[in-house]
């Protein structure tokens, strides 16, 4: 992880009406770090999310994602980075194959470069019997990971994931955070959210929101040490009874 900073975001808001998602919130990302945006379901991370990458604007402050502002160079920002959503994004009705053609295309890869990036994503993930199978017929596990592997086709500076372990075993989870140690070691920038406080243990630096507002923001070790408690989880709930 350097010191460069790659997304800056200062008093960043987002209201719908008179309901405010996200309040007032300020932070800063480095280039290779494993970012954690934390919270229960409901805490805005998702909407904080949106505005980063340039599909929903913000309400007021100011985001600076890949040296890019997202109010005025949205589809810049979307070409410097990767996304995983939460929900699977991938098309059933199309083959491995067919899906990392159709997504290396949307991403402005050449044939060959897509071919080539094919191969090799097959290859990492032993995919190489399955490439002509539906992705409909894949378990959840190895979609997602198909997926976290397509969003770094075009090989982004930055990768979203919003909720990327949501609804697999334990076992895959571990697995998909191999895959991501794999990615930052490289210098890609991870960004991801959860409300599974104990993925808060792998990231570098997390953030955890509670009711639009940052409450906390620190290493885990920091946090666990700052709130006298063993674990992300217990830093978690001594944050939401504070705000209650």
């Amino acid at each position: 992880m350097s010191q460069e900073k790659i997304i800056e975001v200062k008093n960043l808001s987002k209201k719908f009406g008179s309901f405010t998602a996200v309040d007032n919130i300020s932070f800063d990302v480095y280039k290779g770090e494993i970012f954690g945006f934390l919270g229960a379901n409901g805490a805005g991370k998702t909407t904080a999310m949106k505005m980063l990458i340039g599909i929903s604007r913000p309400t007021s402050g100011e985001v600076t994602v890949a040296g890019y502002d997202v109010k005025t160079a949205a589809e810049m920002v979307k070409k410097s980075i990767g996304y995983m959503s939460q929900r699977f994004s991938m098309y059933d009705d199309l083959t491995i194959k067919e899906n990392i053609t159709f997504f290396g295309g949307i991403y402005g890869l050449s044939r060959n470069k897509i071919k080539e990036k094919t191969a090799q994503l097959v290859s990492e993930l032993g995919l190489e019997d399955a490439v002509d199978k539906l992705v409909g017929d894949l378990p959840l596990g190895w979609k997602q990971k198909l997926s976290f592997s397509v969003a770094l086709l075009h090989e982004p500076k930055i990768v979203f994931l919003d909720e990327p372990t949501g609804g697999v075993d334990p076992i895959t989870r571990r697995q998909f955070w191999e895959m991501i140690y794999a990615e930052a070691h490289k210098g890609t920038t991870i960004f991801v959210t959860t409300h599974y406080m104990d993925e808060a243990e792998y990231c570098d630096r997390v953030s955890i929101m509670v009711e639009g507002h940052i409450e906390a923001l620190d290493t885990p070790k920091n946090l666990k040490q700052q709130f006298n408690v063993e674990s992300m989880n217990d830093v978690f709930l001594k944050l939401a009874r504070n705000v209650e």
